[in-house]
């Protein structure tokens, strides 16, 4: 059976979240430089995964030093 593909220029078979958006955010042009940082490497759609992973990595560690601070002679055998 012959393979049926779609028909010619139908468009993509699908969309890229920054197809969807059309144009982008807009972007103030008096905008300061910590908002820009903040907008270009903390809140932007393709380093939000890694930004995610090292507030839980950095969380992770304050919680443990707290509970070993906290309670760490009951991990001690008597």
């Amino acid at each position: 059976m012959a393979r049926r593909g779609a028909p010619p220029g139908s468009g993509p078979a699908y969309y890229t979240p920054a197809q969807l958006t059309r144009g982008g955010p807009s972007v103030d042009p008096n905008e300061g430089a910590w908002a820009r940082f903040l907008r270009t490497q903390v809140f932007a759609p393709d380093k939000l995964p890694g930004n995610v992973n090292i507030v839980a990595g950095v969380g992770l560690f304050a919680v443990g030093i707290f509970v070993v601070r906290r309670w760490g002679e009951m991990f001690v055998p008597v």
